[in-house]
């Protein structure tokens, strides 16, 4: 490389049943933005590259639905980042299950961290690097349907689910599948050229500013561990949702202390049951936002809640979007 030549390289994991799009979505907007950089400036001494890096010798890796790519290249090749793709799975126990066959891509992942190499992984490639030990005491994320299947697994980790990117301690997570895509034009605009990443964010129609999975966070497609306890809580929560509720009622509910119901939600949801229920309410909100003309102040007495304006903002919290924004944005249209 000569002393002008500025060159950016992304490792990218060569794992067997990795979703594609974690792999070709970072190659095709680095890509771009290479074409980009040379449409501006001819000459342009600007190199952004990425490579295949596997941890089996293998020539090619095959991703999702059994196509193949490559060529896998060793994990010496210089790197200014490996990315951990996330890979397919039908449930996340399945997905918990497929950990035990990537003993050498979680070795290598402790290699390079300890190279000093930074380490990012998308959607649910954070199992890898929470397994590997790298997210221990760490701030991190992952797909928001993921939520209970990691905490479960992996207590010692801060995850906040709502947020898309985090970056801890040179340890960067990334939630649901395209999340990458804007973490990728992030670390674009950080590393090598602001307007660059501006100019490739239009090109490719992406919002890098998405700082949150919370407006598409739904508690009816979140996979959690079944638990007695929690369905005689969910039953009675759903059916009594419309009315103000107390701890002491829903633990008399589940048949259970107070005490007992406080530690199996904090457990369970990683929540108090006062804010299940209120994340309850709120997806009921979306709901109805979605699919009725029901005006703001009918949606809130359907929910529970007396103060329209209190639940304004407990909507705007959770999901980062006012009732009026999240309506525009996911109400169901005619065909």
């Amino acid at each position: 490389m000569s002393r002008d030549e500025q060159r950016f390289t992304v490792g990218l994991l060569a794992l067997e049943g990795a979703v594609l799009s974690s792999l070709t979505g970072p190659m095709d907007i680095l890509r771009i933005a290479q074409k980009l950089a040379e449409v501006r400036d001819p000459g342009t001494r600007l190199r952004l590259e990425t490579v295949l890096v596997g941890a089996r010798g293998q020539a090619t890796v095959t991703g999702s639905g059994g196509l193949s790519i490559g060529p896998v290249q060793p994990p010496e090749v210089a790197l200014d980042l490996l990315l951990v793709p996330g890979y397919m799975h039908s449930s996340a126990g399945d997905m918990v299950d497929q950990l035990a066959g990537f003993g050498p891509e979680i070795a290598l992942l402790r290699a390079m961290h300890l190279r000093g190499v930074p380490i990012a992984a998308n959607c649910c490639g954070t199992f890898l690097l929470a397994e590997a030990g790298l997210l221990d005491g760490r701030h991190a994320t992952t797909s928001w349907w993921l939520d209970a299947a990691f905490r479960q697994r992996f207590p010692r980790v801060k995850l906040d689910i709502e947020r898309m990117v985090v970056e801890d301690g040179g340890v960067t997570t990334t939630g649901a599948s395209t999340a990458v895509l804007s973490y990728i034009l992030q670390l674009l605009a950080q590393r090598v050229d602001p307007a660059l990443a501006q100019h490739t964010a239009r090109m490719m129609l992406i919002d890098p500013d998405r700082q949150s999975q919370a407006p598409y966070i739904s508690l009816a497609l979140t996979e959690r561990p079944r638990h007695s306890l929690s369905e005689k809580a969910e039953h009675f929560l759903h059916k009594e949702l419309h009315r103000e509720l107390s701890i002491s009622e829903l633990a008399e509910a589940c048949g259970t202390s107070e005490r007992s119901l406080l530690r199996h939600f904090r457990q369970h949801y990683g929540s108090t049951p006062l804010g299940h229920v209120q994340h309850l309410r709120v997806e009921r909100a979306k709901a109805l936002l979605e699919t009725t003309l029901l005006s703001f102040e009918e949606i809130v007495e359907r929910c529970g809640y007396s103060d329209a304006s209190s639940f304004r903002k407990l909507f705007k919290r959770a999901t980062s979007l006012t009732p009026a924004e999240y309506r525009d944005r996911f109400r169901l249209r005619a065909a």
